[in-house]
């Protein structure tokens, strides 16, 4: 018997706004028709965590978590910069797939994307970071920038299951969507995206419009069960 594939590390980041009559949508991407993995599936930004994502230069780059409490915080027996990078994975990923970053200054406030064109050089360097031409440390340092990991809270976990070829071992996060920022519509790694309900977004997969991984439909699940933003901020403190 062949044995079961070794899981390999992933974050996921769900993106979350809330709505004038007091509820909240969320963000889906539909992977491209042409991918390995989850071809024309709806998901949310996710992926592997790298080596640079816990690497001593990251690890000094990141605000609002220390790894010691990131550990605490999955509950796990990992090593507590294993653990943070699982945070700077979510950040990473969403920032390649949505454009959606959650940089700040040195002393951990908001950023002012206007002056020098500092929005135009993050938008290239997205794709750069997209393409592996450059890594998020890099990236950061040399715009004298950070990464903060507060703005992301922890949801749930989940282990692909040992008879798929490929697994992973996912943490899944919340985030709620920046004031100022909105996320592409259409990336490298994503054919379409849109704000929608989680109940809407679970109706229309079980009525096969949408085909999602089992992860996901949890998810959505879990999230229904919310009612209103205010519930939903009220159990996960969403900044």
């Amino acid at each position: 018997m062949t044995p079961a594939a070794t899981p390999l590390p992933a974050s996921t980041v769900i993106l979350i706004r809330p709505e004038r009559n007091g509820s909240f949508e969320i963000y889906l991407n539909r992977r491209p028709d042409y991918m390995d993995s989850y071809a024309g599936a709806y998901v949310f930004p996710g992926g592997r965590v790298e080596e640079s994502d816990y690497s001593r230069a990251m690890i000094g780059l990141t605000r609002g978590l220390t790894p010691r409490e990131a550990q605490q915080k999955l509950g796990s027996d990992l090593p507590a910069e294993i653990c943070l990078a699982h945070w700077v994975a979510a950040v990473r990923e969403l920032f390649e797939e949505a454009g959606i970053h959650f940089f700040c200054s040195i002393n951990n406030t908001a950023m002012d994307l206007e002056p020098e064109g500092l929005a135009a050089r993050l938008a290239c360097k997205r794709a750069a970071l997209q393409r592996g031409e450059i890594d998020l440390p890099n990236l950061l340092m040399s715009e004298g920038l950070y990464c903060n990991l507060a703005r992301l809270s922890y949801f749930s976990h989940r282990i692909t299951p040992e008879h798929y070829a490929i697994r992973f071992d996912t943490r899944f996060y919340l985030a709620a969507l920046p004031p100022d920022q909105h996320p592409l519509h259409a990336s490298e790694e994503v054919s379409e995206s849109f704000w929608i309900a989680p109940a809407t977004a679970l109706e229309r997969t079980q009525t096969g419009n949408y085909r999602m991984m089992p992860p996901t439909v949890a998810v959505l699940r879990n999230l229904s069960s919310y009612v209103s933003w205010r519930d939903l901020n009220k159990a996960f403190r969403l900044r």
